[in-house]
């Protein structure tokens, strides 16, 4: 099983990605602990798509969790049996974002890179609420439901992604 979890930001993926991992007993890579060095410092994109594409080809089956294009998005949405996007509104992933920085404060968590304690500043509320849903990010999105439509879930509700889980886990 090989499944690409994508969204905005604040919407669960790592969440829902860490879950679906354990469940099915494979592989996990957040894209995050790839973007990301100590300090939150940017990783080179040559060194980030190597990374991947080790990860791809290690791996029959996998969870990867996260969007970034640079990083083979093209070559993970082909290969994923399953690709889940996660199209919640602003103020779910705003309200979600905050609960994950008040719980997380100061921590480092799993999904992210060693080093990048968790932080909420403007700069994340400006990509939450406005820059991570400019129009051509929407599109997309729509694009790869579209493309891939016969492997695309796409969760618009935190209760749709609830039920996802449960139909899963039953089987």
């Amino acid at each position: 099983m090989k499944i690409a979890v994508l969204g905005y930001s604040g919407s669960g993926k790592s969440t829902l990605a860490g879950k679906l991992a354990g469940y099915y007993r494979i592989p996990i890579l957040f894209l995050d602990t790839v973007q990301f060095l100590p300090g939150w410092a940017e990783r080179g994109r040559e060194e980030g798509r190597s990374i991947v594409s080790d990860f791809l080809k290690k791996n029959d089956s996998w969870v990867i969790d996260g969007n970034y294009e640079c990083f083979l998005q093209k070559e993970r949405l082909e290969q994923a049996d399953r690709i889940i996007l996660l199209c919640f509104p602003r103020r779910v992933c705003l309200y979600r974002a905050v609960k994950r920085y008040l719980r997380f404060r100061g921590k480092c968590r799993e999904s992210m890179a060693a080093g990048c304690a968790e932080k909420f500043d403007l700069e994340f509320l400006w990509w939450i609420l406005r820059e991570g849903r400019t129009g051509q990010r929407r599109g997309h999105y729509r694009e790869i439901a579209s493309r891939y439509r016969e492997k695309t879930v796409v969760l618009k509700k935190p209760g749709q992604s609830d039920e996802f889980l449960k139909r899963i886990l039953k089987n």
